[in-house]
């Protein structure tokens, strides 16, 4: 397990040794939540048209994680164009105060619901949107997380919080095989 850390940790130390926890969804989902709260920003990944992996920072939305993930962007965007022939990304996150990084792979769709996005909007993003949720052009992003793993750089351990569909994972540190550490 990793040490009490914002949206990760539970147990630090012989306890953390002694004993392996296990995740409900709910708590994997009240974790993720305190992580992207803490971080702001990500990075979203989308493959480009010519097979490239693209990367771009873009905001973290402020609502509970419920298994979704939202963002604004431009209908015409390319971020758009490249969910649209493959919906497969990452989102990388990082809590720079508690020395946590964060990954969600999942897939992704665009998903305009005037509501949502008027439950969603924040000024934050007038920067990119002038007019609000009722900016010409405008979208959301929905991404469908269907795993997410930390990393806590204090004592270097690993933990899966959600597997493929969703589902809770055990807490506990995983395994450095497939990290290539």
């Amino acid at each position: 397990m990793v040490r009490s850390v914002p949206g990760i940790g539970v147990a630090n130390g012989a306890e953390a040794r002694e004993r392996d926890e296990v995740l409900t969804v709910r708590d994997a989902r009240r974790r993720i939540t305190e992580l992207i709260r803490a971080a702001g920003v990500c990075t979203l990944t989308t493959t480009s048209l010519d097979g490239r992996l693209v990367g771009r920072p873009m905001t973290l939305q402020r609502a509970d994680f419920d298994g979704e993930l939202w963002f604004f962007a431009y209908a015409g965007s390319s971020t758009v164009r490249q969910l649209r022939v493959n919906a497969e990304v990452e989102v990388g996150v990082h809590d720079p105060d508690g020395q946590v990084w964060g990954a969600m792979s999942g897939t992704a769709r665009d998903d305009y619901d005037p509501a949502r996005a008027q439950r969603l909007w924040h000024p934050g993003l007038a920067a990119w949107f002038p007019d609000g949720p009722a900016t010409s052009g405008l979208t959301l992003v929905a991404v469908h997380v269907t795993a997410a793993r930390c990393w806590d750089a204090r004592d270097g351990r690993t933990v899966g919080l959600l597997g493929q569909g969703g589902t809770a994972r055990g807490g506990g540190p995983t395994s450095g095989e497939d990290d290539g550490y």
